[in-house]
């Protein structure tokens, strides 16, 4: 059974249709990508599964139960974490304190339950270091990893990764993509949407194409790349 399964999602913003009936599911354990051009729809998409935004029609499933109408917060109790593309981390607070706050919340939870967990967290993300160090002093880097370990403290089912490579250098994404795998090798499901393909086609089993909110198509990354159809909405980027 699928752990997330969307089944003709449709939303509109007036008379702008930015998801059109879109069906897909998602394995337990599976890593899938999605990719398309901007404003194809693959953030709102994300907002869909997380009940951040209500969808117009079509139905949601989360490990077997309907959310479609479950709020944001109850879906997070379930088991669906995500990051944003922009890091947002409470600026004066450490990378710690950060992390215990995200963990109380996700958990329900004292925070004195989740101290040790946490630190797991900081080790499994490359913060250990930076435990102490107000968030608002990190660099880019640091802040993406700070975004993951704040999702990975919710203790997620499904994690949803929202352009998390964007920005970084060759050598900040490789090392992201390395912590991303090991994540993944836990056995956490995860989507991904990225632009980076590189990064994408390192960790992931499928990828999903968005243009216009509706699905162009899925399957294995050497398949989708191989459309002629991906390589039209593509045209002028190196794919």
């Amino acid at each position: 059974m699928p752990i997330l399964e969307l089944d003709q999602v449709s939303k509109s913003f007036g008379s702008l249709k930015v998801t059109d009936d879109v069906t897909f599911g998602v394995e337990p354990g599976e890593a899938l990508g999605i990719i398309g051009p901007n404003g194809a729809g693959k953030s709102t998409l994300f907002n869909l599964i997380t009940g951040n935004v209500r969808v117009d029609a079509g139905r949601v499933s989360f490990d077997g139960a309907d959310v479609t109408r479950t709020p944001p917060m109850k879906r997070c109790h379930a088991g669906v974490g995500r990051t944003f593309q922009i890091p947002q981390p409470f600026e004066k607070l450490t990378v710690f304190e950060n992390l215990v706050v995200a963990a109380a919340m996700g958990s329900r939870k004292a925070e004195s339950e989740v101290t040790d967990r946490c630190a797991d967290i900081l080790v499994r993300t490359g913060l250990v270091e930076r435990a102490n160090v107000l968030a608002g002093g990190l660099g880019l880097l640091q802040r993406k990893r700070l975004e993951l370990a704040r999702a990975l403290a919710t203790d997620p089912k499904l994690l949803l990764l929202d352009e998390i490579a964007g920005g970084l250098t060759e050598a900040e994404c490789r090392s992201l993509v390395d912590t991303i795998r090991s994540i993944h090798a836990s056995g956490v499901t995860i989507v991904w949407i990225e632009h980076v393909l590189h990064a994408l086609n390192a960790i992931v089993q499928r990828l999903l194409v968005l243009n216009f909110g509706k699905v162009v198509g899925i399957g294995a990354p050497e398949e989708i790349m191989a459309s002629s159809a991906v390589r039209e909405i593509y045209l002028g980027i190196d794919v």
